[in-house]
């Protein structure tokens, strides 16, 4: 790594309303457009003090940071993309850079902003702090923006984040969706979740809560808002739309196309959730502070205290149908809480389609089983949507996205056999879970 450029402190007194401004960027072309965008839309720039984990190719000519190079406000991590780990351990380069502003926001590399967006966080987080919430978290996932088509395309209603399922690994996902009552609200609303692409809070939040280095990708999310919150943080999502993001990944490569052994990375993430959460109920009694170094649990709060508050259970993959049904948090108290819970399961089968070589299928048997043969649930695809399939596969490189979903205990595999009405049953495959 290179550095250049450390800030300089012309004026103490700025410090009292400063932002620690966290961005990763990947070989990405929007990065300038973003910096110039930040600077540009904030009611105070001079208080920004911003540090960039600069992840590019020296022959990507457009990939630069332009004239913010000389720019005292900002500081640039200056890395050859050959020599990255994947986000989170971007993010954490750039957490080590921290040095006590008030404020910290943690961003993408490919967003544009509001009008005096520093002025509108600060007030929501001095709004929530007056109303007793000494560490309020502002996170979501945030309205999309099109670059080809700005600011035409941009979505024009704040979102929040929805549980949509558990993945096979045991990570929660999240969906967007609108907050469709915002034109009646006058503070941030509640939230369960946690957004890496969008979160500002107080500075210390960059030395309380950083990211794993040793994590990739998937698992990043939901283990900050469980840390977070285990760490006395309460979570909102901003009732007013303050920037936007880019969703589409057009023209960027991601560091998972460098990289050959991002899946092994991965693993691992998986591997640290599961202990840390608790997922399937894999507890790992000898995990602590000191295995996980700063990356553990806080002390204010227990992971219990968080399942109890956005409806949801680790240990068996549950949640609740107050959860299901987008109501905001936190959940209400249930007397039988250990009973209120619903295995929910959802799955995308991905299947390369071009291994599919016959032509008249007419049944497809999509069966999730235990190892010993005990079925699960059973839910065929028919013809027309076989059909389906194979002609949507054509536009997503030839992969075929088949999703299925019920209420059910984790399953130890799926298998797909195709039947054919001239030639039987041909294709089988089987996927451990």
């Amino acid at each position: 790594m290179k550095l250049f450029k450390s800030w300089t402190w012309s004026n103490p007194k700025l410090k009292n309303e400063t932002i620690f401004v966290q961005i990763a960027s990947y070989r990405d072309p929007q990065l300038l457009p973003t910096l110039r965008d930040l600077f540009e839309k904030a009611t105070n720039p001079d208080d920004l003090r911003v540090c960039v984990a600069w992840q590019h190719d020296p022959n990507d000519e457009w990939d630069t940071v332009g004239e913010f190079y000389d720019d005292t406000r900002v500081k640039v991590l200056d890395f050859n993309y050959k020599d990255a780990e994947g986000v989170c351990w971007a993010r954490n380069q750039v957490q080590q850079h921290y040095s006590g502003e008030k404020y910290t926001f943690q961003l993408d590399s490919h967003h544009r902003f509001e009008q005096g967006w520093d002025v509108m966080l600060i007030d929501m987080i001095k709004q929530l702090q007056s109303k007793g919430h000494p560490k309020p978290l502002l996170t979501g996932y945030i309205p999309s923006f099109n670059p080809k088509n700005d600011p035409e395309e941009r979505v024009t209603t704040p979102w929040k984040m929805n549980f949509d399922r558990f993945t096979p690994e045991g990570v929660v996902f999240f969906l967007p969706a609108s907050i469709d009552n915002y034109k009646e609200l006058n503070e941030p609303i509640p939230s369960r979740f946690y957004s890496a692409h969008f979160a500002f809070t107080i500075g210390k939040f960059a030395e309380e809560v950083q990211h794993d280095p040793k994590f990739y990708f998937h698992g990043e999310e939901i283990t900050i808002a469980v840390r977070a919150f285990t760490h006395g943080y309460d979570l909102f999502h901003p009732h007013k739309i303050v920037a936007y993001h880019e969703y589409t990944r057009e023209g960027r490569t991601k560091q998972w196309d460098d990289d050959p052994t991002w899946v092994e990375r991965n693993t691992i993430t998986h591997q640290k959730v599961r202990k840390l959460l608790g997922i399937d109920g894999e507890i790992c009694t000898s995990c602590n502070r000191k295995t996980f170094g700063n990356y553990w649990l806080g002390e204010k709060r227990t992971v219990e205290d968080y399942e109890k508050y956005a409806g949801i259970r680790f240990k068996d993959r549950g949640v609740q149908q107050y959860t299901l049904n987008h109501n905001p948090a936190p959940n209400p108290p249930i007397e039988d809480w250990e009973n209120s819970f619903i295995n929910k399961f959802r799955h995308c089968i991905d299947l390369y389609a071009k291994e599919f070589t016959e032509n008249d299928y007419d049944l497809w048997v999509v069966s999730f089983e235990m190892n010993d043969g005990t079925v699960i649930s059973r839910q065929d695809a028919n013809e027309d949507e076989i059909n389906q399939l194979l002609e949507a596969s054509k536009t997503d490189g030839d992969w075929i996205r088949l999703w299925r979903e019920y209420d059910g205990i984790k399953p130890d595999k799926w298998i797909v056999w195709a039947h054919s009405k001239s030639k039987g049953w041909c294709e089988r495959k089987e996927h451990t879970l």
